[in-house]
């Protein structure tokens, strides 16, 4: 299947799900919980469809759209079925107060998800810096981040095809950093801007 699978049933995994059904992607919803992903799947509409929970997903491309804490475990019990896929991680391992990272400057949620990703599995992180909000009404950068040029590449498309534009920031070490965008971008979300109604992007100017 050409598109995306997405393992969640949250906001994220509706906002990215909307975007690729309206690019004209076939979209696939693997939920632990059936009746939240066949309510989902209703909810997009355009074809989609749900696979079952650990099964080898449909798509080369595979949206870990779950909270941070899942993802890792997910990765690792789905196991040899995500053999040979791309797997984008989106989650953002936020403390409890919301002003720090819940894990150390020295690695990400993305980099232990390579650990633990089958053989010939490659990690993107991405989505990360983006509330669901704006991917439902705005057209945000997305910044990514990996080690497989081919995989991002992948991702890349993805992205460029409903209508967003990807920005690489570099190799799969660069997901902390990414991680912690996420953070700058709650904290401005409480303080400077005061609304979720925002992204964080870039802007070229001539020199």
């Amino acid at each position: 299947m050409s598109g995306i699978s997405i393992i969640g049933t949250g906001n994220m995994a509706r906002a990215i799900g909307t975007l690729a059904v309206a690019g004209g992607n076939a979209v696939e919803v693997m939920g632990r919980d059936q009746t939240k992903a066949d309510e989902l799947v209703k909810a997009l509409g355009g074809g989609a469809m749900t696979g079952p929970w650990g099964a080898v997903p449909a798509a080369d491309v595979v949206i870990a759209a779950l909270l941070a804490d899942g993802v890792v475990p997910v990765v690792a019990e789905y196991g040899d079925a995500l053999a040979g896929k791309v797997i984008v991680d989106i989650g953002n391992p936020f403390n409890a107060t919301f002003d720090g990272l819940a894990h150390g400057d020295e690695t990400s949620i993305a980099q232990e998800v390579a650990t633990v990703a089958p053989a010939g599995a490659a990690v993107v992180k991405a989505f990360n810096t983006i509330f669901s909000q704006v991917l439902a009404n705005g057209r945000p950068d997305v910044f990514m981040a990996g080690d497989d040029a081919r995989a991002k590449a992948s991702v890349a498309a993805f992205i460029e095809g409903v209508g967003l534009r990807p920005l690489d920031v570099g190799g799969l070490q660069m997901a902390r950093w990414l991680a912690g965008m996420g953070l700058v971008t709650v904290g401005l979300a409480g303080n400077g801007i005061g609304h979720g109604g925002f992204a964080l992007g870039v802007s070229e100017f001539a020199g």
